[in-house]
């Protein structure tokens, strides 16, 4: 009798279990919308910015929730976005070191290339080729968790992750990438990514309509305050005031196709500003982005968050939305879920910059800011030519050299570092005066070393090694590793794929599809018959994409 009944028992249990997937499988998934921006604080009148008018990003976070304190890891493109991607710190998966290659739009594999000789070396002063760093097992875009759970993904238009995007990764990547594209019933996951206010329009726009009041732009602290610093400053706010118009464009657009029905949209940028002792820095200035989130319903709206937050966390938080399980190895975690703990401390790096080699980590709570710099022995502000093509920065170097600066103007135009930095940003916004020596300061610096020092042997920080060293390492004798060819095994009338290499995704075509540009992510034994035509091939991040298989084989 007990025998039965728990047999019975169990039957309820596994009818229990079957009604729950049944009704979730049932449940329609959010769509999701992200407006990503670059080079960008948080410089909106929705945040109290001065001197900057952003209606159709102000109506966002009325409507939606505002992240006062969202950090980047890195205060430049491509480290950044490697994390965002990943959902991990970028020293940790070796996409620190700006720029690795050419890898700021997607690429057929046959296209992938890389230089010889690109003008960079590491500390040793030996060449360091270009190269895809080689992410430890298992790590992926994160987009592949949702177009193996059915969502439609799209990327419009730049990668720019440090690494060759897998063919794996987006549904469609490119200049004509969109949700209008996606099958019918599908939920779609669509990245959209503005430029205008990248540092490149400084001088890109200079010819420009000016927006902004450049007699009342606020100056930061560390700039003399110069008619072409006046002038740059303005073109900042200016190209800010072009993005929202074009958000708001992009939300018309969309809101016309009806696809806002259901969608949750993400506002966010990829770092701090784009001027000089924001882009590249690893304080307060460089990292601090604007995020806001908003819900079809208006759940929260109009509600201000003060968690720290990092941009690693926005893959997470998407997965979570999608009902996806978060996988172990992320840095990134679920930004609403009440079981998240939450960040005591945001964490960032600075290495080499193109040409430019320097390296530092911080740490900040949201009102102090801690530097430790492995190179005091060199100048403040490095020289970069990119960004020397920005006339206040050309400007404000000639100044230094001709010793025309003094106070707040001189600061950052030093010839050496301090070991260590700390500023308080209650007391002193613009971070040029560093209390690291200050007596009532030293129980904070203990802990924030402590802190800085946890953190570093937590993620296996990959800057303490020397580029030429690491990317030896990923790429032995300097030779590109090849991912092996994708393996058929039928059963019946399934046919599973698989890769002899360890952590590769496999990409596939069927019948009508073979020859498109489209490739469909392999997650789940495919059904076929006997006449059927499948291509597949198989990729691993940093390793070259596989060659062609078939099936029936040739």
């Amino acid at each position: 009798m007990m025998k039965s009944l728990k047999v019975f028992g169990l039957m309820l249990l596994a009818c229990f279990f079957s009604i729950i997937a049944v009704a979730q499988a049932g449940k329609k998934l959010p769509n999701i919308l992200w407006l990503s921006c670059e080079d960008i604080g948080p410089v909106l009148s929705c945040y109290g910015a001065k001197g900057v008018e952003t209606p159709n990003i102000n109506r966002l976070a009325s409507e939606g929730v505002l992240f006062s304190h969202a950090y980047s890891t890195v205060g430049v493109c491509a480290p950044s976005r490697s994390s965002i991607i990943t959902g991990m710190y970028a020293v940790s998966i070796g996409t620190h070191n700006m720029r690795t290659g050419p890898h700021y739009a997607y690429k057929n594999p046959e296209d992938e290339k890389y230089e010889t000789n690109n003008g960079v070396t590491d500390w040793r002063g030996r060449n360091v080729p270009q190269y895809s760093p080689i992410l430890p097992d298992g790590v992926m875009a994160f987009p592949e968790y949702l177009r193996a759970a059915g969502y439609y993904c799209t990327n419009n238009a730049k990668c720019d992750y440090q690494f060759n995007c897998p063919m794996t990764v987006w549904d469609d990547s490119s200049n004509k990438a969109h949700a209008k594209n996606k099958p019918s019933g599908a939920p779609f996951f669509a990245v959209h990514n503005f430029n205008v206010t990248h540092e490149s329009q400084i001088w890109g726009k200079k010819d420009d309509p000016m927006l902004a009041d450049t007699a009342t732009v606020p100056i930061p602290a560390y700039y003399a305050g110069i008619p072409s610093v006046k002038n740059d400053v303005g073109r900042k706010y200016s190209n800010i005031m072009e993005l929202d118009r074009q958000i708001g464009q992009l939300l018309d657009e969309y809101g016309k196709a009806g696809l806002l029905e259901n969608t949750i949209i993400f506002f966010w940028s990829d770092h701090g500003g784009p001027l000089l002792r924001q882009k590249r820095a690893v304080g307060e200035s460089g990292l601090h982005v604007p995020l806001i989130i908003r819900f079809p319903d208006k759940k929260m709206a109009g509600t201000i968050n003060n968690d720290l937050v990092s941009l690693m966390d926005l893959g997470p938080t998407v997965m979570a939305m999608a009902g996806i399980e978060i996988p172990e190895y992320m840095h990134g975690q679920d930004i609403f879920s009440k079981s998240t703990q939450k960040r005591a401390y945001i964490f960032g790096s600075a290495d080499r910059f193109d040409e430019s080699m320097d390296m530092s980590r911080s740490v900040l709570d949201g009102r102090y800011v801690y530097i430790k710099n492995y190179h005091p022995e060199l100048p403040y502000l490095f020289r970069n030519e990119y960004r020397e093509q920005i006339t206040m920065t050309r400007d404000l170097f000639k100044l230094s050299e001709e010793g025309r600066l003094e106070g707040d103007d001189a600061y950052i135009f030093r010839n050496y570092k301090a070991l260590e930095e700390l500023y308080d940003l209650e007391s002193d916004p613009d971070e040029v005066h560093n209390l690291a020596l200050e007596p009532k300061q030293q129980q904070r610096m203990q802990q924030m070393r402590s802190a800085l020092s946890t953190w570093q042997r937590s993620v296996n920080d990959l800057g303490l090694i020397n580029e030429y060293d690491l990317y030896q390492m990923m790429w032995p004798g300097g030779i590109q590793p090849l991912t092996d060819m994708p393996v058929f095994i039928q059963q019946n009338n399934k046919l599973k794929i698989d890769s002899p290499t360890k952590g590769a995704s496999i990409a596939y075509q069927k019948n009508e599809e073979i020859g498109t540009a489209h490739w469909q992510l392999y997650a789940q034994p495919l059904d076929v018959k006997s006449t059927d035509k499948v291509v597949a091939r198989a990729v691993r991040i940093g390793y070259k994409t596989s060659a062609f298989s078939h099936w029936p084989l040739k």
